[in-house]
């Protein structure tokens, strides 16, 4: 037992220690209200009004009539006002911020761009407002500050050469290497380009379109109070504070296959000016969805040529057909999640390969292989790449499953060795399979070689790696169809299809109409095109193969089991069940 005194002053230690716990507990309450109260006092506060002396506002009235000037100067700069050659538009009487016809201005030009701009120039767009009868001449004595503003604007942008126009013919012609190329596409992006071998090479596009928007925006805001979206585009007047209308030029609509590039070659360039309102929702949207873009090439998740097809679809097609895609598109993706499900259910419970073809899943795998290194030598985004990348893991874990995968230590690398499984090998259909593929392999062999050929002497390519690959991917559109013909071979001969995993491709067969529509919405090689139609005529033969062939109960199906053993299993079970029931009535 303790003494006393230590056992008193063992009571004393927690005592202390409690006393400075619940000091501590207590400070900490007090910062944690104090911090709390911080908080709602800045959030749920009533806001005091904003003094009026202290508010910004816009200098113009709604409707007030404008005069307009447009001057075309290779200088960024500009005051040369007095110079009528540099003067290409000029309008009067234009209201602000209402719409009409009045309100709306357009000009169509052709420009004759000098040799400065031929080699590498620049060339500015200087647009000036004022109100009606007054100058924009700073030099002029009628001139005021308060009524008129201006904005410059670039017309020729600079952009990396496509990779169209870096591609050369490796047989070295050269009526092909001295032809130029109309230049229909703009580089993808800066990065894909630097990582080529060489300098960067910067071509000048020309912008045929000016679009003018005058922002209608009224809104008073406070010195410091100017929303971060509306402050970089915000034009003040340093004497009073208040901003001018701000000017936007709107490049959304400009596509970047509308570019034109700029060389010695060009005699005349077209101009399309147009000038008009804008209200601020559809101004503040046009920005937030051109920094959406951005956002999502920044993280690889699209291409800049994506924008532009998603911005094309709209300029080009009838809405009630894109609310119809939108729906399709959806069930589209839905379909295909389905068909993938099913597929991996198929092959994860499949026993036997009594009546599939095995040599269809290995081109299989060989053609999603190559359309993966396709991708991947075309700087493709990596959310596409994972994709193709994760659908060639796929396909290689169904040869696993259709075939025997041994690896071969006897030499001194390993070497991957493929078997045929006992259920493929002891009947008939390895044979068919085998015949099948034989003569489909010179009808296959023959095109491939035609096809390449074809390409390395009229096509242009970046290198022999390149011509291989495009080659082969081209000719992936002809492996889908010979990869589903000796399945096509092995139903007709076996005269029966209770083997085939008929739910996936059900679900596929939904994507293949689905893909009808995108064909003729959605612009797309050509080659794609006819490959959606060539997989219609295949469903078809598999839809007429299942109607033809009856249904055979002795045929083992994909999970191991047969018709006759589920109903000699059901016999079974009635008969034991019978003899159960007599021993309880004799029990």
């Amino acid at each position: 037992m303790a003494p006393p005194a230590a056992a008193a002053g063992g009571g004393q230690q927690p005592r202390q220690q409690q006393q400075q716990g619940g000091f501590g507990q207590t400070i900490t309450g007090i910062i944690r209200i104090a911090v709390f109260w911080y908080f709602a006092s800045k959030f749920f506060s009533p806001k005091k009004p904003a003094d009026p002396s202290h508010l910004i506002s816009n200098l113009f009235q709604k409707g007030e009539p404008l005069d307009m000037w447009l001057y075309l100067s290779e200088h960024e700069k500009f005051n040369d006002f007095g110079n009528e050659a540099s003067l290409v538009w000029h309008e009067t009487n234009i209201p602000y911020a209402t719409w009409g016809p009045e309100s709306t201005r357009t000009l169509s030009l052709k420009y004759h761009p000098s040799e400065a701009l031929k080699n590498n120039g620049s060339l500015y767009a200087h647009v000036f407002f004022a109100r009606l009868g007054y100058p924009v001449d700073p030099n002029d004595p009628e001139y005021q500050p308060q009524s008129g503003f201006g904005r410059t604007y670039s017309v020729v942008t600079y952009l990396p050469k496509s990779r169209s126009e870096k591609r050369k013919s490796l047989l070295g012609n050269s009526k092909d290497d001295e032809g130029v190329e109309p230049v229909a596409m703009v580089a993808d992006n800066a990065e894909a380009d630097s990582k080529d071998d060489g300098p960067v090479e910067w071509v000048a596009y020309w912008k045929p379109n000016i679009t003018i928007n005058l922002v209608e925006d009224f809104t008073r805001y406070g010195h410091n109070a100017v929303p971060p979206n509306v402050a970089p585009y915000l034009n003040i007047e340093p004497s009073t504070g208040n901003y001018y209308p701000t000017i936007f030029f709107n490049e959304f609509w400009l596509l970047r296959d509308k570019l034109i590039a700029i060389n010695e070659s060009v005699t005349e360039l077209p101009l399309n000016l147009g000038v008009g309102p804008i209200s601020m929702m559809k101004w503040q949207l046009f920005l937030q969805i051109d920094q959406s873009f951005q956002i999502h090439r920044s993280y690889g998740s699209m291409l800049e040529g994506e924008a532009d097809e998603l911005k094309r679809v709209f300029l080009e097609g009838n809405p009630y057909l894109l609310v119809i895609t939108m729906i399709v598109s959806l069930l589209h993706s839905v379909f295909d999640f389905l068909a993938f499900k099913n597929d991996i259910q198929f092959w994860n419970k499949n026993k036997s390969m009594e009546g599939l073809s095995a040599k269809s899943v290995v081109v299989s795998f060989l053609c999603q292989f190559i359309v993966f290194l396709y991708l991947l030598d075309n700087e493709t985004s990596w959310m596409i790449l994972a994709s193709s990348g994760v659908g060639c893991c796929i396909e290689f874990w169904k040869i696993g499953k259709a075939m025997h995968i041994e690896i071969d230590r006897s030499g001194k690398i390993p070497m991957l060795r493929f078997r045929d499984r006992d259920s493929y090998a002891s009947n008939k259909t390895k044979e068919y399979d085998d015949l099948a593929m034989k003569y489909l392999s010179y009808v296959l062999f023959f095109l491939v070689a035609c096809f390449s050929v074809y390409s390395l002497m009229y096509e242009r390519h970046k290198s022999w790696y390149s011509w291989i690959l495009s080659s082969l991917t081209s000719c992936v559109y002809m492996f889908g169809f010979i990869m589903m013909c000796p399945q096509l071979f092995i139903n007709y001969k076996l005269k029966s299809v209770a083997h085939l995993p008929w739910r996936q491709m059900t679900y596929k067969f939904l994507n293949t109409i689905i893909d009808d529509l995108f064909a003729f919405v959605i612009k797309m090689p050509t080659l794609h095109r006819l490959s959606v139609f060539r997989d219609d005529l295949i469903f078809m033969i598999y839809l007429y193969q299942r109607w033809v062939y009856p249904v055979d109960k002795k045929r083992i199906n994909e999970f191991g089991f047969g018709g006759e053993d589920d109903q000699a299993s059901g016999s079974t079970d009635v008969t034991t069940t019978t003899s159960n029931e007599e021993d309880k009535k004799t029990n």
